[in-house]
């Protein structure tokens, strides 16, 4: 900015003024242009370097991920292989890529065949050491429905009176959705141990201290047939610390009971330890349909599920489907859902449950579309992204110029890079020049050619431009800059050269160069739904 004045006022300054009051002049207005400074948008991170290119699995990777898919996916080694680090995908192909797809698909994963720092990350997971490939058969079950069970062991790594109770209820859980009973007998003639362990403890499939394995069970039968093992030497809690013991007790004793590992992450019968520390447990929609499969139903049954609805997993192929916010990242389309609305809303407005079970919808998924693949599997989004990540999302878009993904829900918004959530975050949405009027951001629409994004809020679109970190202009009414787009929208991507905005069960696909809506679709359409037999069982 200059400043003009004549040449009498400026000779009278001149006189007038010393250096310090120069000085002080100077000050002020570096203070006023600093108070400016701190009144316009809060911009995103500033642009870091590029994230370095993926190095290959280490030898020890590969040795670990073939121990992992020798114990839990029925890996057999072939005859006479030898590691060598010169020639490190010569044990890569045929089996073991084959074994690697599949567990892949079963933790809803790009079935790529490749040994990815999220793969290794999915396997490195605590979990159950009951294996993912186990032959369960619908048959595999109690030919009884009045079961007994006896603790055993005398150093258990917490008090006796906790273990039991902890067990009892854990047990419950089972016994008030199914047709039923499991007593504690002191007796040898007991249906089922459960007993803690360390190390190799003669049973063929040894502990390995803190982490990796908790637990592990037996299939129903004789001998040890039911049998439950828990390792002494993890950190086993009832409180935020540590693992739940609570929760492993339930998964066990439904292996015990005949249940097999479920490819739903937000089943109980999931493989890896997946819960927050104040996780309320409750069996899923899922759990509970096998058990009663198996078993029958309580009946105590009905009024536990106008009390308590058991929590279903979003289904691809439900045809009610909505989503809360999709987003590209790199080559793939992220679909994110929470836990059925429904549901949530039922659980907040009970008067039989308390706040802390809540936690129930905390569990956040989302389906990843990639163009290599058929498979459209569900995952957590604590399997790519850390807990920070907010649930019931409102939007997300990938910045990529910046290598930042980007999360709104309500009036806050969250930054990450390379999966770490960036210093400063989450901020006000009016960090990034929205009134005081706007609340919360519908979807966000970002145009990677362009540098901008478009976000959508109500009935109306903003256009903030990423190079100059500010609002393009004001609000514009989404009905005249996309005519035909219904409002409010769930979420909105730019993808393949077109608008996808999704409202309920349907999508738009957007012509921007036209105007126009080229055509609607079902909600689901590009998650390839195809009802398989596990689906439908």
């Amino acid at each position: 900015m200059a400043w003009y004045v004549d040449k009498k006022t400026a000779d009278l300054l001149s006189e007038l003024l010393s250096v310090r009051m120069l000085w002080v002049s100077v000050s002020t207005i570096l203070m006023l242009g600093l108070a400016a400074m701190t009144a316009l948008p809060l911009p995103l991170p500033p642009p870091g370097p590029p994230p370095p290119p993926q190095a290959g699995p280490s030898e020890a990777d590969r040795r670990f991920a073939e121990e992992y898919l020798r114990r839990f996916y029925a890996l057999r080694p072939g005859p006479g292989r030898r590691s060598r680090a010169a020639e490190p995908d010569d044990g890569w192909r045929g089996g073991v890529c084959d074994e690697l797809r599949r567990m892949q698909r079963f933790f809803g994963l790009p079935p790529s065949g490749e040994l990815t720092e999220e793969t290794m990350a999915a396997m490195r997971r605590p979990r159950c050491g009951l294996s993912d490939a186990e032959p369960f058969a619908d048959t595999m079950r109690w030919r009884k429905n009045e079961l007994s069970y006896r603790i055993v062991g005398q150093s258990l790594p917490i008090s006796a009176p906790r273990v039991r109770k902890t067990f009892r209820a854990a047990w419950k859980i089972w016994s008030n959705v199914a047709l039923m009973k499991l007593r504690k007998r002191k007796r040898r003639d007991a249906d089922i141990v459960v007993s803690f362990h360390t190390g190799d403890h003669e049973d063929g499939s040894p502990f390995d201290g803190s982490g990796g394995i908790l637990a592990h069970a037996f299939l129903p039968g004789s001998g040890v047939g039911g049998d439950v093992h828990f390792d002494a030497q993890e950190d086993w809690s009832f409180n935020s610390t540590g693992y739940s013991l609570f929760v492993v007790a339930v998964h066990e004793f439904g292996h015990a009971l005949g249940l097999p590992h479920s490819p739903d992450p937000g089943a109980i019968m999931y493989p890896a330890y997946n819960f927050a520390p104040d996780y309320e447990l409750q069996l899923s929609f899922r759990d509970v349909k096998d058990i009663q499969h198996l078993y029958g139903v309580s009946p105590n049954f009905a009024q536990l599920v106008l009390k308590s609805p058991p929590p279903r997993t979003p289904d691809k192929c439900d045809p009610d489907l909505s989503f809360d916010a999709v987003t590209e990242l790199q080559q793939e389309l992220l679909f994110f859902k929470d836990r059925s609305a429904d549901f949530c809303f039922i659980l907040q407005f009970s008067v039989f449950m308390s706040q802390s079970e809540l936690s129930l919808c905390l569990l956040r998924f989302m389906w990843r579309k990639h163009p290599r693949f058929d498979e459209t599997g569900i995952t957590l989004i604590s399997s790519l992204w850390p807990d920070v990540v907010p649930s019931h999302l409102d939007a997300a878009y990938e910045n990529v110029e910046k290598y930042v993904n980007v999360f709104f829900k309500g009036d806050q918004y969250w930054a990450l890079r390379q999966l770490l959530l960036q210093e400063g975050f989450p901020r006000n949405i009016s960090d990034l020049g929205f009134p005081s009027r706007i609340k919360a951001v519908d979807a966000a629409l970002h145009f990677r050619e362009g540098r901008y994004t478009i976000f959508l809020t109500g009935n109306e679109c903003w256009r903030y431009d990423e190079q100059q970190e500010a609002m393009d202009g004001g609000a514009k009414l989404i009905e005249e800059q996309f005519p035909g787009i219904p409002t409010p929208i769930d979420a909105a991507v730019v993808h393949d050269g077109f608008v996808l905005f999704f409202k309920g069960n349907l999508q738009y696909k957007y012509n921007v160069d036209l105007k126009s809506v080229t055509s609607t679709s079902p909600t689901n359409e590009l998650l390839d739904c195809q009802k398989n037999d596990d689906q439908t069982k």
